[in-house]
């Protein structure tokens, strides 16, 4: 980056993003460095709007318990620290792994904590191999139940507030599905 600057070209870092706000804070910062503040503030408006109408559907209904499987080889999950949590708590779920220290995991951690849905965030050929091995474990709920999915990656881990809205959509149908 100093090679860059040296240059005389501006640089601009965002650090990772916590929850759905710090989103919005950043998109707005990136609007205005743009020259598109305007269109930034109506990009998060509806996005929110979304996000609110999303969570006032479920916020009654039952709350599943969710395991979000980021990485494989070693297992991989999210904590309270990342906006993914926003997504399983806005959906209208329980994060098995909101108190872990850290995202690693273990399949014996999963299977204690048996949670209702495991959602395999894309990981191309590994993420189907993970979904037939979580669907063997016929005591899991998630396995038994048919409850494994897998979504994109693009979607889940790289979100602009719609996308963020997008997934969440995804989510809530996923843990709240019409019978």
């Amino acid at each position: 980056m100093k090679k860059i600057r040296s240059l005389g070209i501006k640089v601009v870092t965002f650090p990772s993003c916590r929850n759905f706000s710090e989103i919005c804070e950043q998109f707005l910062k990136l609007g205005k460095i743009t020259g598109r503040e305007e269109k930034a503030r109506e990009i998060i408006g509806e996005a929110k709007d979304r996000v609110d109408f999303i969570n006032k559907k479920v916020k009654d209904l039952s709350k599943p318990k969710v395991f979000v499987q980021v990485g494989a080889k070693p297992l991989y999950t999210v904590t309270k620290d990342s906006f993914i949590q926003d997504i399983i708590t806005l959906a209208g779920g329980i994060n098995i792994a909101y108190q872990a220290k850290t995202g690693l995991y273990s399949r014996e951690e999963v299977m204690r904590e048996n949670p209702d849905v495991i959602i395999i965030v894309t990981m191309g050929i590994v993420g189907e191999e993970e979904k037939k091995t979580w669907e063997k474990f016929k005591t899991l709920k998630a396995g038994k139940n048919k409850r494994v999915y897998i979504v994109d990656s693009y979607k889940m881990c790289s979100p602009t507030p719609l996308t963020f809205a997008e997934t969440l959509e995804e989510m809530a149908r996923l843990l709240h599905p019409i019978k």
